[in-house]
């Protein structure tokens, strides 16, 4: 037998018997670089002409790390150039931000505030030491995630330039490399140069992460053998259990090798049993040579998805007769991602996106966490909210994050680090065309073998006159040549014939623009609505686009965990103007009434995408701040991932779960003359049937009492949504007070609720001593003076603008926030009250916003009650927007003369027969009134209320 044939055999032997382990792991021939290196900025930009890579005049640095975590860059400065667009340019030359544009005091109103700033090209400089072992062996540099632009030099030779944004740049240095020291320079721009991928790109920008300059995660040498395994792709086949296996082998000898392979699948799961290898001789030409195996996992393999995220590791060796053995590994699971219908599928089986963004927000580092304990953090909090999927806001994570995600069971949207826009656009010819393919590529190559990984598009909101052609051929050619995944055109825009996938955002409750027209802000509160019209225009499955984006007031006890590299100047600037406006003692209330607005109104926008049957998903902006363009506190958690304390993790995934029960009621505010009736239906995304599923029901009040309870038959319930669980009728007479009442219902251990609001048809006669006016005239001043009870009521519209007239009143919570969308409706956070108030005794109130506030946001002025008198403390407040922070009055009350005033920004005249909330909010103020309790103790002068007045 020849000896090639005899080696060979033995080496299958050994492989079979070794179990596919090679006698080098790749991964332990390296040495970290981590530690001091030397530095020096390179504003300049001269340091490649006066050859700074032969230099040894540097500071020290740490690595990794950043230039700002160093200490290292400038100053803020008015003038600094950030990378990002701001919007509203107040800051710059607005009076009230002239303290903060002071030198020593430089607070920006954008963004979280980095304690140092530089873009430009840093130059990083490491003695390092090849072992002897090493000697003329193949070696590589691998910077896991610098930022940005790299260039090497290694004992004054340049080897090279790399860009990515997402993966780890990798460096083929010398195999004439001998044994010893030897010097390396790394050049990191992080300037947009010809390649833009967008100023408010997330995997570069000012306003999350930073555009910081540096390297961070894993920085080390690697050695590899000349003929070495250079990738390992898997396609797995869930029907057959079976992995297509794609190496790609690289000979870097002078002759064509007769190599044993073995591939050998171990599971990660304590579930799963033992997979037998395969192996296989092969000879391989010098260059590249890529090698298909079909792996076959065995009838018992385990599926990979949400519920049981199961993870197998593969393992690839090759040796051969004096050559050194090479072993990759790459965990994978057995997943396909499909479409049928309107619906996106795993393994078959229907899914539903219950997605936030991720934008590259890292409050304490500015830069992305490399280590999987970070990211396992993330999806444990997204999982807890009830969550399943995590958008990456044009940007990709590292590794570290794919591994989370992996173990998790979290299904991830990657995009290509581009918002091209804005000064920016695809399909015109420029580099980000090409870079965008070459980026995506990368990804793919990095991270396309990990199971969470599912949707990919190139990155967010496009522009460009050609983006539609453009976008529509890099969609399908990545369909074709990675089908492991659903590809769409953009995050948002735009609809092309190839997406897999439409992400939209049409179906949501607040359009862009749309301000107090929103479904929200324009029509009485109900939950029948859904987004089956607009589904009904698409034949491929909806993702909502950022859906949400529902503020809450700042949290100042926030301020105190900012001990890293950004710092929160926008929150002290926020907080300033609330000291100035006297109003800082309520901070803490005012977070915790807004957030429980903030809560309703997500609660209100997820709810109506779990009613629309055939919906594929939604994408939350956000369940975590953005502490960026312009301060958006859009999250229920802060960008620590820390709840705020208005609503926890139990109670959101009452109404943001795989199994979620639904009331389609027909008005949240109703007499108890009406019927309840309440279609009720369930979203079941379980994964599995729910089984004779238990169904019940109750009505209590808001103290805990129940008043009412039911079941309903027992039913099998599909996985899907918009299934019909019956109609719970109730009467209401037995209510003879205005109340509210909490609606709950349960299946199969899942319980959500709403609350309601029941007001008597027929109300006690008040005695006529109180009079009710909309304007004041001279009789009524002459009343006042003597001694009368007057209550003003002002139709909207009625308040000048300079008193507060110019206020956009609406229900709903801010949308993103007034400085980045140029001052959309609405600029107000709900109301605060204290509910105990006896001017509120006969009205249901809250504390904060809900549904039986809904009628007077809609038909209400805001007063600055600063232009009635100081110090005035009104029994209902407007919460302002935290930019202004300005003392907002609903419902004040004062004595005018020998008389006592009320006054309603809320219009309590107009049409009461059919505004139930109006009617009864007029009832509990006149019996207030009426009785010894009233008693103003704020004297407001009488011409003071005539100047708040337009036409009076």
């Amino acid at each position: 037998m020849h000896k090639k044939t005899i080696y060979i055999l033995i080496s299958l032997i050994i492989l079979v018997m070794s179990g596919c382990r090679g006698k080098h792991e790749a991964w332990t021939n390296r040495v970290d670089l981590s530690g001091e290196w030397g530095f020096r900025e390179d504003a300049g930009d001269v340091g490649v002409q006066e050859r700074w890579f032969e230099a040894t005049d540097e500071e020290v640095i740490k690595l990794p790390g950043s230039m700002a975590s160093n200490g290292k860059g400038e100053a803020i400065r008015v003038g600094t150039s950030w990378t990002g667009s701001i919007f509203d340019s107040s800051y710059f030359d607005k009076p009230e931000y002239a303290a903060y544009r002071q030198e020593g005091n430089i607070k920006v109103p954008f963004w979280l505030q980095p304690n140092t700033h530089y873009v430009g090209a840093a130059w990083y400089f490491k003695e390092i030491e090849i072992p002897q072992s090493w000697d003329g062996r193949h070696i590589e540099l691998i910077l896991e995630r610098p930022h940005w632009e790299t260039s090497v030099w290694l004992n004054g030779k340049f080897m090279g330039m790399q860009n990515s944004l997402s993966t780890a740049h990798r460096f083929q240095l010398d195999t004439a490399l001998s044994a010893g020291k030897h010097r390396l320079a790394v050049r990191v721009d992080n300037r947009i140069k010809e390649v833009n991928p967008g100023q408010n790109a997330h995997s570069l920008t000012d306003h999350t992460q930073t555009n910081w300059n540096g390297i961070v995660g894993q920085i080390y040498l690697a050695t590899f053998p000349t003929i070495r395994i250079d990738e390992l792709r898997l396609f797995p086949d869930t029907r057959s259990k079976r992995v297509r296996a794609e190496l790609t082998v690289s000979n870097r000898s002078d002759s064509a090798q007769d190599l044993s392979f073995c591939l050998q699948a171990s599971t990660l799961s304590k579930e799963a049993g033992d997979i037998d290898q395969l192996v296989w001789s092969q000879r391989v030409d010098t260059g590249t040579t890529t090698v298909e195996k079909i792996y076959n996992m065995g009838a018992d393999a385990l599926l990979w998805n949400e519920f049981k995220p199961n993870l197998y590791r593969m393992s690839a060796n090759i040796n051969g007769e004096h050559i050194e053995d090479h072993t990759v590994t790459s965990d994978f699971g057995l997943r396909e991602v499909g479409i049928n219908g309107t619906n996106i599928t795993i393994n078959g089986e229907k899914v539903f996106l219950r997605g936030a963004l991720e934008s590259a927000v890292f409050p304490l580092s500015g830069y992305p966490a490399t280590d999987t304990a970070s990211w396992t953090n993330i999806f444990k909090v997204l999982c807890a909210y009830g969550l399943n999927h995590l958008r990456f806001h044009s940007w990709c994570p590292p590794e570290a994050a794919f591994a989370a995600a992996d173990r998790a069971g979290v299904y991830l949207q990657i995009e290509c680090a581009a918002w091209p826009n804005w000064g920016t656009s695809v399909g015109d010819g420029a580099a980000i065309d090409r870079y965008l393919y070459e980026e995506a590529e990368r990804i793919i190559r990095d991270y396309g073998n990990h199971p969470s990984f599912i949707m990919m598009t190139h990155g967010n909101e496009p522009g460009g006159k050609n983006r539609n052609n453009y976008l529509d051929d890099f969609v399908s050619h990545w369909k074709k040549k990675d089908p492991r995944r659903i590809y769409t055109a953009g995050a948002g825009w735009p609809v092309v014939p190839e997406n897999d996938y439409e992400n939209i955002p049409d179906p949501r409750i607040q359009q862009w623009e749309e301000g107090l027209a929103s479904v929200i802000n324009a029509k009485p509160p109900q939950t029948q609505f859904d987004w089956s019209d607009i589904l009904l225009k698409h034949t491929k499955p909806v993702v909502s686009h950022e859906i949400g984006q529902w503020c809450v007031y700042p949290d100042f006890k926030e301020m105190e965990k900012y001990k890293g590299v950004l710092k929160p100047k926008n929150f002290e600037i926020f907080a300033d103007r609330l000291k100035n406006s006297n109003l800082y003692h309520l901070a803490d209330s005012f977070l915790s009434a807004s957030g429980k607005l903030q809560a309703l109104c997500y609660k209100a926008d997820i709810e109506a995408a779990l009613r629309t049957p055939g919906m594929a998903g939604f994408q939350l902006l956000g369940l975590q701040d953005f502490p960026g363009q312009g301060t958006a506190l859009v999250g229920v958690v802060n960008p620590f991932w820390e709840d705020k304390g208005y609503i926890n993790a139990a109670e959101y995934s009452q109404f943001c779960n795989r199994v979620v029960p639904l009331a389609r009621f027909a008005k949240m505010n109703m007499l108890n003359t009406e019927m309840l009736e309440v279609p009720v239906e369930v979203a079941n995304f379980s994964g599995q049937k729910l089984e004779a599923a238990k169904l019940n029901w109750q009505i209590s009040e808001a103290e805990g009492n129940t008043l009412y309870r039911g079941s309903l038959p027992t039913k099998d319930i599909e996985v899907g949504n918009g299934v019909s669980l019956g109609i719970i009728r109730q009467s209401l007479s037995e209510i003879d007070r205005a109340k509210k009442l909490v609606f709950t219902l349960e299946v199969e251990g899942y319980k959500n609720s709403w609350d309601f609001f029941v007001y008597p048809k027929r109300l006690p006669d008040v005695a006529p001593d109180v009079i009710v006016t909309s304007s004041l005239t001279h009789d009524i001043i002459s009343k006042l003076d003597a001694g009368a009870h007057v209550l003003l009521t002002l139709p909207k519209g009625r308040v000048a603008p300079s008193k507060g007239g110019s206020v956009a009143v609406g229900f709903s919570s801010i949308f993103w926030n007034t400085a980045w969308t140029n001052g959309q409706a609405p600029h107000t956070l709900g109301i605060l009250c204290d509910p105990g108030h006896p001017a509120l005794r006969e009205f249901p109130a809250d504390f904060h916003s809900n549904w039986q506030w809904w009628d007077a946001m809609s038909h209400s002025n805001a007063i600055f009650l600063d232009a009635v008198a100081k110090d005035l403390n009104p029994i209902v407040r407007i919460i302002d927007d935290w930019v202004t922070a300005r003392s907002l009055g609903l419902i004040f009350e004062g004595s005018v003369g020998k008389g006592k005033l009320m006054v309603s920004g809320i219009d309590l005249s107009g049409r009461l027969d059919a505004r139930p909330e109006a009617r009864q909010l007029l009832y509990s103020l006149k019996r207030y009134m009426q009785s010894d309790s009233f008693h103003p103790s704020i004297e407001v002068p009488i011409q003071r209320i005539q100047q708040l007045l337009l036409h009076d």
